[in-house]
């Protein structure tokens, strides 16, 4: 019987854990556009929490920049890394896990963590943040 507890307590844990983003690199070389991409990296299995921080990111960057959007100058982009249509923009940029990125020419702005901080509970403040950081690329 409590082996039984254990193996269902770990089979509703286990969707926790498979959210692992990353968050290590930072300046990666990428090539030099004028355009401002915006993807969010991510497995086809995911957690409530993954679909809403590229939900909020899509909204963030469509509310913030839409003239911008209209001219292709900045864009968002959902990535399924378990697609193999996916395999060489990830390995490009160096993405190995669920990742919210900002790339413009060589330089990437990881935005992972303020995403899965802010996103579902304070979607205002990660609106902002994204705002700070993309602002200074255009």
């Amino acid at each position: 019987m409590r082996t039984l507890r254990i193996l269902i307590a770990i089979a509703m844990f286990m969707p926790i854990f498979a959210c692992s983003a990353q968050t290590e690199k930072k300046d990666v070389k990428t090539g030099t556009s004028d355009k401002v991409e915006a993807y969010y990296f991510h497995f086809t299995a995911r957690c409530m929490t993954c679909k809403t921080v590229e939900a909020q990111a899509k909204q963030n960057i469509e509310t913030l920049y839409p003239e911008l959007v209209k001219q292709g100058k900045i864009s968002f982009q959902s990535v399924n890394l378990d697609e193999e249509s996916s395999k060489a923009l990830a390995e490009k940029l160096k993405v190995y896990g669920q990742t919210l990125l900002v790339v413009k020419g060589d330089t990437q702005i990881i935005l992972t963590n303020e995403g899965f901080m802010y996103a579902v509970r304070e979607p205002e403040k990660f609106k902002a943040i994204m705002k700070e950081k993309i602002d200074p690329l255009l």
